[in-house]
This record gives structure tokens, sequence and C-alpha cells, in this order.
């Protein structure tokens, strides 16, 4: 089958197309820059085509979906900078691209959405992916959406994250509610559901919480990554109110003073705030996945860094 990704020279993307490819599957990946040296890399070392476009300009996906039998949509934010914002990449460049489908004759598409979208949502990215949901399942496609939970792998900017400042640092701030739980899931599994959605008709029009077998506050994750790390370092939790002076300021520094999207906003905050958790059997059991306790799962990558 010849696949189009969208967002996959990201984290997950890249994981993605391993697995595309080693199913057997031709991929074209639609990058802004088909010369990075991300997009480079996807083509020498996994043969695929990189087309020139961007989901947030419609007329750029004009072509794009030539040929194409499938669509394996990825692109997402987790911090908005200038016109990347959540309503338009999350919901606009999801229009743009189901439109592009629809034109081209395209019949599947398969979804990457978050645990936690929902009508009504407290957080603007819940609200924007739960749009995109809705985009999809109005648009009379083959659809199959997707919500996992915290994904983590060897290039993840979550678990990493907090592995660098156990290393560097004897104190690592916890932000949010300590109640709240997450269920990470490896992004191997995530990987393998999306690949696996494409040769699975019973998956057509459904929807799926992609979730780890543990629910964990963000303490016994710390607590994981310091087992693995050999390491132990106080915990000490922020007070929210604190916090959300702290993003308010990066929200104004890094975009307007740096150029950058800050590393933590208030609506990350907000999302740290409420649980993330899933019913993972679903998915386990029609794509045969067995995601690993989240210790076992991040040991084989954190390791080789110590």
């Amino acid at each position: 089958m010849k696949v189009l990704v969208t967002g996959a020279t990201g984290f997950v993307g890249r994981e993605i197309v391993r697995q595309l490819r080693a199913a057997g599957h031709t991929i074209r990946i639609l990058a802004r820059n088909p010369r990075s040296p991300a997009a480079q890399e996807a083509v020498s070392r996994w043969g695929v085509e990189a087309y020139s476009g961007d989901v947030l300009e419609a007329a750029s996906l004009e072509g794009a979906l030539a040929g194409v039998e499938a669509v394996i949509h990825l692109v997402g934010i987790i911090s908005e900078l200038g016109n990347s914002t959540f309503e338009n990449v999350h919901v606009g460049g999801t229009r743009n691209l189901v439109a592009a489908a629809q034109q081209a004759g395209v019949r599947r598409f398969v979804h990457m959405s978050a645990l936690g979208s929902r009508p009504k949502a407290a957080s603007r990215y819940h609200q924007s992916k739960w749009a995109a949901e809705e985009l999809v399942r109005q648009s009379g496609l083959e659809f199959t959406i997707f919500r996992p939970s915290l994904i983590y792998g060897p290039q993840d900017q979550f678990i990493n994250l907090f592995a660098r400042i156990i290393r560097l640092s004897p104190i690592v701030p916890l932000l949010g509610n300590p109640s709240a739980r997450f269920q990470p899931v490896p992004v191997e599994a995530v990987a393998a559901a999306f690949a696996g959605s494409l040769g699975e008709p019973k998956s057509v029009g459904q929807t799926y919480d992609l979730c780890g077998p543990e629910a964990l506050t963000l303490a016994e994750i710390v607590d994981r990554i310091q087992t693995v790390l050999a390491k132990r370092r106080l915990k000490l939790h922020v007070p929210i109110s604190l916090a959300r002076c702290q993003a308010a300021g990066m929200e104004f520094v890094f975009p307007y003073l740096l150029r950058k999207a800050p590393p933590l906003n208030r609506d990350q905050l907000q999302m740290l705030q409420e649980n993330n958790v899933g019913d993972a059997q679903p998915a386990n059991e029609l794509f045969r996945l067995q995601p690993i306790p989240l210790g076992e799962g991040i040991a084989g990558y954190l390791k080789r860094e110590t």
C-alpha cells in the first residue's frame, strides 16, 4: 500500500515510518523542507519519497496524495509559536488534509489524536484535538483515530527531560496535581497500532486509547527513572500558582524575545492537573500489543546514556 505520512520526521513519525517500511508499504512523507537533514535521513534510510508541502497551506497539498491509498496524519504541537497555534495546526491542518484526501479519492485516513481529547476539555490543546477528531469522523473517509497517553522512547521530550534533570540536579521539580495519573506507552507500541490499522478492517470507524499497563503519578514516573539511572534526588512539588507565573513568563520571553516555542506553558500545566488514563484493552487485543512496564521500557535507552 502507498501511504502518505505527515509529521514523519518527528519522534513518533520516525518509528511509524520504520514499521511501515518493515511491513512492505511504500511511503511518501510530507515535509515543509524535503532537503532538511531529517527528511533526507528518511529518504536515505527508509527509501521514502519526500514531497514538499505544509498542512497549514491547502494549496501545497495539491498532488501530495496522487497515487496514495492511505494517509497517516501525525502533525501536532504541544506549544504555540506564531501562526503555529493549536487551532491552526490541529484543526486547520486536519481540515486541509481531509479535504485533499477527499479530492484525491483517498479513502483510508488514520489520525493521531491525544488521550484526554473530549468535548469541553479544560485545555486548549485537548479542545483542538477533539475538534480535529470531529472533522475526521464527519469526513466520510474510512478513518481510525488513536489517542495515545504519554509516549516514551529514545528521542522523547518527557522521560529524557527528567533524566537530564536527575543527572544534573540534586532537586527534581514536579508540576501539576500530585495525584494525577498517566499511562506512559512505548513508541514501538504506538507505531505498531498505526501500521497495523492499515490492514485491519475492524479498526475502520473506531477510536482507540493507546496506554501503557501502569497508571502512575508524576512522582512515580520520576522514581522509575531514578531507579534505572541508579540515582536518588529530592522531589519538590512546585505550587501551581508559582508554576503558572513561571509558565506565563516563558510564554512571553521565548516567542517574543527568543523566537522559540516556550518549553512550558499554562495549557500544559492545565493538562498536568488531570488524569491522563484510558482503556488500553481494545487496541491491545485487536493489534496484539503488549506494552511493557515503564521501568523496563526506559531501561534499554537510558542505561546506554549513563
